[in-house]
């Protein structure tokens, strides 16, 4: 209960105050004096209970994840280092990795599944953010991946959202630690973004988008709250108690009770914002950063070769190196029609003088 009057206690409160204003022989003046006085004071009062609720939601969340912050074991805090770090450093890579990954045993016991999420926030503009971040990750994490593995890869996300060590947003979830290199999600810091996704698949990733902020909940992956492609091998991955394999895919959860469901206790806070591209790490990788000229020059060094690519050295037809920005840049109509008709601009007085 807060200890504010209600309306009723308000309007109360205002014609006690024209009663006393208001004297025998007075005009009508005393009495709107009174009504204004009233108003005045019933608004002062709604104001401050506002800012006082609003000022109460901030201090204590924000006292709530400092203390949750303070109470963390020291394995947990050596955790969260090593899982938030960069991770472009990993153990091993290719065939290596795959031997290492398949090496980790899953982990016992049941695989519990997460409370379905609903965006409670009224905001257009915070459900319209979530809704874009989320289907950029599904799209650009497993765009390709079976059904199945993109659900995950979005149920992955939402957990994240409600452990205590991640951000209490989804697009602050996805692009959590965007501006430097190894960042959470590879897409929101490699470039990815620069290419433009097939309308097909992007249409789908926002379908799984709208299902899994509508309560819809990947039971396969329980838990988890960390994934990564089975053709790398993270130093955290032995660390961290294997559930699952989907797809390209392989899929983690906390150890001990920060992995269990008791602990996925927090509340999604909205402020949905997602980062101007030029502040994401690697964006102009490749490139001087100026001008759209430089971004359509192909980078001849040999691009980073798939586990899966099983062709000669020198068969180079159709790789493209994804580390590197890629931009396609069309000009404006008014442009191609001045640059076309100006050969014809050119040689139209030559042709009527041989007529």
């Amino acid at each position: 209960m807060h200890d504010f009057p209600d309306r009723a206690e308000m309007l109360a409160l205002e014609d006690e105050l024209a009663v006393l204003v208001r004297k025998p022989g007075k005009t009508g003046l005393g009495k709107v004096v009174a009504m204004l006085i009233g108003v005045s004071v019933a608004i002062a009062v709604l104001v401050t209970q506002v800012d006082w609720q609003t000022t109460f939601d901030r201090l204590f969340v924000a006292d709530s994840e400092t203390t949750a912050a303070s109470n963390r074991t020291k394995e947990q805090v050596a955790l969260i280092e090593a899982t938030q770090g960069d991770q472009t450093k990993v153990a091993a890579k290719g065939e290596e990795a795959q031997a290492l990954n398949d090496a980790i045993p899953f982990a016992k016991g049941p695989v519990e599944t997460a409370l379905p999420f609903y965006i409670t926030d009224t905001s257009m503009t915070n459900s319209e953010k979530a809704l874009r971040c989320m289907t950029q990750a599904i799209y650009y994490e497993a765009g390709f991946e079976p059904v199945a593995g993109r659900y995950a890869v979005a149920q992955v996300i939402l957990n994240r959202m409600r452990h205590p060590a991640f951000p209490k947003s989804v697009c602050g979830v996805i692009y959590q630690g965007s501006s430097r290199p190894g960042c959470q999600f590879s897409f929101a810091c490699d470039g990815s973004l620069l290419r433009a996704p097939s309308a097909k698949a992007w249409a789908e990733a926002r379908r799984i988008a709208e299902d899994v902020l509508s309560g819809t909940v990947t039971s396969a992956v329980g838990m988890a709250t960390h994934y990564h492609a089975n053709y790398v091998s993270p130093y955290w991955a032995p660390k961290l108690h294997k559930i699952t394999v989907m797809g390209a895919h392989i899929f983690y959860r906390w150890p001990g009770n920060w992995g269990r469901r008791v602990a996925f206790n927090g509340v999604y806070r909205g402020g949905e914002y997602i980062p101007a591209v030029s502040s994401l790490a690697n964006i102009n990788a490749g490139t001087d950063g100026e001008g759209t000229e430089d971004l359509l020059v192909a980078d001849t060094a040999a691009p980073v070769r798939e586990v899966t690519d099983r062709r000669a050295d020198n068969d180079i037809g159709g790789r493209i190196d994804t580390s590197k920005t890629w931009r396609l840049t069309i000009p404006m109509g008014s442009e191609t029609r001045a640059k076309a008709d100006a050969p014809a601009m050119v040689q139209l007085p030559a042709l009527e003088a041989t007529q």
